[in-house]
């Protein structure tokens, strides 16, 4: 631990270094292919630090192929992938990943790169850190070497946890390798006697921790503030030992250690609200890659019990008067608002409310130390402040450490300073994550338990992420309905916490609040055809073509795995190959089987007489259920509670129809426990069934991927 009076005595070497390093700048490549935005962000961070330590980061999405030539590359490159769906890079990266993936390049194609590489991913899926590995692999396979080791970060337990500590090691490695390969030939002119310490990695280390040491904000307040805090603790030391820890206190050690928090983001939008003219909003003014379609909901379906654990719905929307198209099995985008009483809560807390309808322009302030900033795309101009807090910005996302160590600069309690602050640090890693991340506390949960803490608009502005469209399965057949498109979801209900009030999930609670007038008590649904200027409309627009589909050969067994929800897509395939049948009478049509689970019989047993009908008419010829909440049948009788019991208990028929029959096999659904424990148990039966180790029989499966015969859509 660097003591304060060492940090202080530093600090001269730490602004004589930094204007050193105007002057010796070493040049890296920065690439970032992201998804949903948080590779870019985590590159950004890279970009800002770079300067401090001495580097240009040569900033550009990998997908900006006319900015950067890896081919002629001299200068080390870094690199940070995210993942997206089942474990494929994502889409920014798509090209570049089928370019390296050529098999007519040599194998000394990238020899003379260096590079370090950051992976994102979620250990919930079963190809964890997947878009990352196949790009590191490859640039390995074709000569490339690392000069600083592959990070891995899991966003199940914090991205923060590995992201972190892989940053603060960047720049030694770097170091290392300018001085390893004579990297200071490529400075701008000799360096001073004194930059061989300076430039040192210990020193380098050094000047990190210096940074994350640097509590004084630009107003010069926090080295009183802490003191202040130190002596509240201590008058109430007794009590604060008497008490647990929660999002708004902390307790011994960390409520009486000094903090190590990171470097306050630079502020960089100024934001002026300008009242507004009267005129008109819709949805259309957000920005989208996509084409869009509003369409009518035209029938509500719930399809559990009022007494079921997690309350199931069926949407059904009109798309005749729409170009929108699909096949069973593949996915839309619904676009979704976030909560009217969440936003007009946080314009509450912000004193905004008054000037909820003025419209928003954004510009970058002069001032601004943030290099390369940019106004945020997601934001349309000119729009009000109540339509970008409500259809633009993820407002219930999780606040990341920069967005919290920014919010405690505009903290006037010297004591909810002091936790926020606790919040970011390297030593309150543990509470962040309880008190924070697991608890999925937003923005508003802060501003709400740390009343003192008052940020500028333009803070919010910068930190909150676009709000993201929810992906949903098809449920049905365009064969069977025609001009119509079906989906299922759960209304996602979150517990209630210290701080966090009780909410509905974004989408589903949304989607459930304008199904609530089309559900008619013990009835099927009030249908609303022919009442379309009254019926509720949703805005959706297509997914990426993806993979889930059913072969292209109807004789070919197909095998599914769909516990709760899962089953969405699978109803799609049923109806799509009832009809199939139909219109080829004499055709030859493989057999179709289905695992499928839920707690219990009489609650959420989702399409139950719809299972019953193509099981009567041979469409499905298998039907295996698994009720995880239901006593044993039969004296003796050893439950099947779970999707992978079942496939247990047939195990050599799986095993034919997926080694010698060409069989495909689709899983859907959870991707936390089903998907990991279904993958898990195929191994299993591979190994047992052909005769093979577990390693041959993960092979068999990885060959099954590459052949799209066993296809994944789960999600977390």
């Amino acid at each position: 631990m660097i003591t304060r009076t060492c940090a202080h005595e530093l600090s001269v070497i730490s602004v004589s270094h930094s204007s050193l390093c105007l002057e010796i700048m070493r040049r890296f490549l920065l690439l970032y292919a992201t998804q949903k935005g948080q590779a870019k962000a985590i590159a950004e961070e890279i970009h800002e630090q770079a300067a401090a330590h001495g580097f240009s980061a040569d900033l550009h999405c990998i997908s900006e192929s006319d900015e950067y030539d890896l081919n002629t590359e001299t200068a080390p490159v870094v690199v940070v992938v995210s993942t997206t769906g089942t474990g494929d890079p994502p889409d920014t990266a798509r090209k570049f990943v089928k370019e390296i993936h050529d098999k007519t390049l040599p194998a000394d194609f990238f020899a003379h790169l260096r590079y370090g590489l950051l992976g994102l991913g979620d250990s919930e899926y079963t190809y964890f850190c997947n878009g990352g590995k196949v790009i590191d692999k490859r640039l390995q396979e074709l000569g490339a070497q690392h000069f600083y080791d592959t990070g891995h970060a899991d966003d199940c337990v914090g991205l923060e946890l590995v992201v972190e500590p892989w940053i603060a090691g960047l720049w030694t490695a770097l170091t290392k390798h300018f001085k390893s390969s004579g990297g200071q030939e490529e400075m701008n002119g000799a360096l001073p006697s004194a930059s061989n310490t300076l430039l040192k990695p210990e020193m380098l280390h050094m000047e990190s921790q210096i940074e994350l040491l640097r509590l004084d904000d630009s107003r010069g307040r926090d080295s009183e503030v802490l003191e202040q805090g130190e002596a509240n603790r201590n008058d109430s030391s007794t009590s604060v030992k008497e008490s647990e820890p929660s999002l708004v206190r902390s307790v011994p050690p960390l409520s009486q250690v000094s903090l190590s928090i990171p470097a306050l983001p630079p502020e960089y939008l100024q934001v002026h609200l300008r009242e507004s003219l009267g005129q008109e909003e819709s949805q259309e003014s957000v920005t989208s890659v996509d084409p869009i379609f509003q369409v009518p909901i035209s029938k509500a379906i719930q399809l559990t019990a009022d007494d079921a654990i997690k309350t199931t719905l069926l949407l059904e929307l009109d798309i005749s008067t729409t170009g929108f198209s699909y096949q069973p099995g593949d996915a839309f985008n619904v676009i979704c608002p976030n909560s009217d009483s969440e936003v007009h809560s946080l314009l509450q807390r912000l004193q905004l409310a008054d000037q909820r309808e003025h419209r928003v322009f954004l510009e970058i302030k002069a001032d601004t130390k943030k290099k390369g900033a940019v106004l945020p795309q997601h934001v349309p101009e000119g729009r009000s402040l109540q339509f970008i807090l409500t259809w633009c910005l993820e407002i219930r996302s999780i606040p990341k450490k920069a967005f919290v160590r920014a919010l405690a600069d505009y903290t006037s309690d010297s004591a909810e300073k002091r936790r926020l602050q606790e919040l970011c640090s390297k030593q309150g890693a543990s509470d962040y994550a309880l008190f924070v991340r697991d608890a999925a506390a937003c923005l508003l949960d802060l501003l709400l338990a740390f009343p003192s803490c008052h940020p500028p608009l333009g803070l919010l502005l910068e930190h909150l992420p676009k709000l993201q469209p929810r992906p949903y399965s098809c449920a049905s057949s365009g064969l069977c309905h025609p001009d119509k498109l079906r989906f299922v979801f759960n209304v996602v209900e979150f517990p209630k916490s210290e701080a966090v009030v009780l909410r509905r999930g974004v989408c589903t609670g949304w989607l459930a609040t304008l199904a609530d007038p089309l559900l008619q008590p013990n009835t099927e649904a009030l249908q609303v055809d022919n009442r379309e200027d009254w019926a509720p409309k949703v805005s959706i627009s297509p997914r990426a073509v993806n993979s889930f589909h059913l072969p292209s050969d109807h004789s070919a067994p197909v095998i599914m795995v769909g516990p709760g929800t899962g089953i969405a897509p699978f109803i799609g395939f049923l109806q799509h190959r009832e009809k199939l049948q139909e219109q080829h009478p004499d055709g030859s049509f493989g057999a179709m089987w289905l695992f499928f689970g839920c707690r219990h019989k009489d609650r959420d047993y989702l399409f139950r007489e719809e299972l019953q009908h193509f099981l009567a008419r041979g469409i499905l010829t298998h039907l295996k259920v698994s009720f995880s909440r239901e006593a044993p049948m039969g004296e003796g009788a050893a439950p099947a509670k779970y999707v992978q019991d079942n496939l247990q208990l047939h195990s050599q028929e799986l095993a034919r129809l997926l080694l010698e029959e060409d069989g495909c096999i689709y899983v859907c659904g959870d991707a936390k426990n089903m998907a990991k424990d279904v993958n898990d148990t195929l191994a299993e039966i591979i190994s047992r069934e052909a005769g093979v180790d577990k390693l041959e029989a993960m092979k068999t499966l990885a060959t099954l991927k590459e052949e799209k015969r066993y296809l994944q859509d789960i999600w977390s």
